[in-house]
């Protein structure tokens, strides 16, 4: 039991993924926000090279986004630590990790998996549920035996054949071609016709060895977020409308002007409640805890589809996932609040199970 005056929350973010950039944002927005009377942040980011650096915030003009750099000391998170941090005295002991690393190297189980090792709480899913949230291929198929509608799909790999021709027999035209282990559409490329499939294919690939091929849905796309470990929540869901051909990482991140967003989204009460439960199926069935998006297609007809869940989620002020929240009653410093005591209480009641006889 964390009983101290001050919890020390470890904010670790950066890393080795394409989406590198992103976490920053999300780092910076966490921090800003974060109790410093209940909390004690310690700024610990993963440089693109995979290396841990302890990180200054007093180094930090205020609003400007993280940077990792050369005034950075080295540290490390070693296994059956419990939460000590090595190579640098000022950081110390810290009693909880937030993850904002989003993308392979941070959202996919590794650190997840480090931080079990290390014998710490940390807020979001666990290893599994990172896991199979972060494989796409993985996560369908999963999702497609629990009952939960997706969008029809085809996997491949680096050193398979791939034929065009069977793609659009069996997906029609046009189809999006997907990394399998990434988000923020980073690789995503829509194809009409073979020339741009064989582009999209070579750019997916240049991110996963392993990508899949997606039927083109035309829908409204609704985002719903969930809250909770053992008795998880849903929050209103909202809708993202594209202002282009669909939600690109440049529409997310980088184009003010790249897509409108309606919170709550226009829906009526029967449409709103069953997405919501879709959401919380959908996380429990990926074996999550502690926070996720769920992001869906509706139909015109009312049929709601999956199309992935996000297990860290842009957690900067204005992304989509505590916008959700505040839309539904909960706050940013509440939802950081939350969610770090949904760590602390998993950690506990893990800590409870025997590990030998």
């Amino acid at each position: 039991m964390i009983d101290q005056k001050k919890i020390r929350v470890g904010i670790l973010f950066g890393g080795k993924s394409a989406e590198h950039e992103v976490s920053l944002r999300s780092a910076k927005s966490i921090l800003d926000a974060l109790d410093r009377d209940r909390y004690e942040p310690v700024l610990i980011g993963i440089a693109k090279d995979g290396k841990w650096q302890s990180v200054d915030e007093k180094l930090l003009p205020p609003g400007e986004s993280l940077a990792i750099g050369s005034t950075s000391t080295e540290t490390a998170l070693v296994p059956s630590s419990e939460g000590e941090l090595t190579g640098t005295a000022a950081a110390g002991h810290i009693d909880v990790v937030f993850p904002v690393l989003h993308g392979p190297f941070g959202e996919d189980g590794t650190v997840q998996g480090l931080l079990r090792l290390a014998n710490v709480p940390f807020v979001g899913p666990g290893v599994l549920g990172s896991a199979v949230g972060m494989d796409k291929d993985v996560m369908k198929r999963l999702l497609r035996d629990a009952g939960i509608s997706n969008a029809n799909f085809l996997v491949f790999r680096s050193h398979e054949r791939i034929p065009f021709e069977a793609v659009r027999n069996t997906l029609g035209l046009p189809v999006f071609v997907k990394p399998a282990n990434l988000g923020s559409s980073v690789g995503v490329s829509k194809a009409s016709d073979e020339e741009s499939f064989i582009a999209a294919v070579e750019e997916a690939f240049r991110y996963d060895t392993k990508i899949i091929v997606e039927e083109s849905i035309v829908g409204r796309e609704i985002e719903c977020a969930v809250l909770g470990n053992e008795h998880p929540i849903a929050s209103v869901p909202g809708e993202v409308i594209p202002h282009a051909e669909f939600y690109s990482y440049e529409a997310k991140y980088i184009d003010a002007d790249g897509a409108g967003f309606e919170i709550p989204a226009r829906l009526d009460p029967e449409t709103m409640s069953r997405i919501q439960d879709i959401a919380i199926r959908t996380f429990r069935t990926l074996s999550c805890e502690g926070m996720g998006r769920v992001d869906c297609f509706l139909r015109a007809d009312g049929e709601v589809l999956v199309n992935e869940i996000n297990t860290i989620p842009g957690f900067t002020s204005i992304s989509m996932y505590p916008k959700l929240w505040e839309a539904s009653g909960i706050g940013y410093a509440e939802l950081i609040d939350r969610l770090i005591r949904l760590a602390i209480d998993r950690h506990e009641r893990d800590g409870k199970l025997l590990t030998s006889r």
